[in-house]
Order: C-alpha cells, then sequence, then structure tokens
C-alpha cells in the first residue's frame, strides 16, 4: 500500500508524530484483507467476527516527512487459530530508507470479544502473506 504524508499527520517541524505510524500500518492491514477477498464489515455481519489488536511494537529508523510517499509492506509472520503475528515495513518510495518497522498481533474476537477461532477461509486467504523467516 502507497500513503502520502500530509501536514496533518506531522508535527510543527513537518516530521510525522509517532503513533500515526500505527495508523499507516491498521490501513495497510485493512487494505491487505480487502486484496484478498476479506472485508471486515462482512466478516463481522457474517460470522460474527472481527479483529483486535493484541499487541504492537515499533520501530522508528528515521523520521518520515511532510509530503514524502510510503510504501507499507506487510507479511503474516505467525499463524495461529486465534492470532496472527503481522509484521509491517514503512518504506520511503523514492530512496527506499526504511523509516519503521512494527509487529502487531491481532486476534480474532466473537461478538462478546472473546477469543475465536480463525475461519478457514480467512487462513487460506492470508496464506500468499505468510512468510516466516527475515525478508532478504
Amino acid at each position: 500500500m502507497w500513503l502520502r504524508i500530509y501536514y496533518e499527520d506531522t508535527d510543527a517541524a513537518g516530521i510525522v508524530y509517532y503513533a500515526n505510524y500505527l495508523r499507516y500500518a491498521e490501513r495497510a492491514r485493512t487494505e491487505m484483507l480487502r486484496l484478498v477477498g476479506i472485508g471486515q464489515r462482512r466478516l463481522m455481519a457474517q460470522q460474527g467476527l472481527a479483529f483486535a489488536v493484541a499487541g504492537a511494537e515499533v520501530d522508528y529508523r528515521t523520521p518520515a516527512r511532510l509530503d514524502d510517499v510510503l510504501e507499507v509492506r506487510s507479511c503474516c509472520r505467525k499463524f495461529g487459530r486465534v492470532q496472527l503475528t503481522i509484521e509491517q515495513t514503512l518504506v520511503h518510495a523514492q530512496d527506499r530508507r526504511e523509516i519503521a518497522r512494527a509487529r502487531v498481533r491481532v486476534a480474532c474476537l466473537d461478538a462478546n470479544t472473546r477469543p475465536a477461532r480463525l475461519p478457514d477461509d480467512v487462513l487460506r486467504a492470508l496464506e500468499p502473506y505468510k512468510q516466516t523467516r527475515e525478508p532478504t
């Protein structure tokens, strides 16, 4: 997924506010699901399931700035029956600098916010994003 850094994303110096990287990662995870045919609204309506972030860790490498264009790359590191661990790398589109790397644990919850098994069709759909080793 590609995104542009807007004024609203930055501080007075034109540097992206640190918490916004989690917003960018969330958008990219949503788009990843959309690309494989998993609509989160439909998942809730038809199966009573939703995703919630159970944990997140971000390593900030170098700042992104106003008007930069970033690419957010996502891959699934761990497939559990209830949780997925997704690694997301934010890269500057022009010079390919790594801006930040996030590791996010996402849990599947039922309508009562209790842990629920990930449906097999969701796991199958996410297979193209599975990566168990470090990228080269």
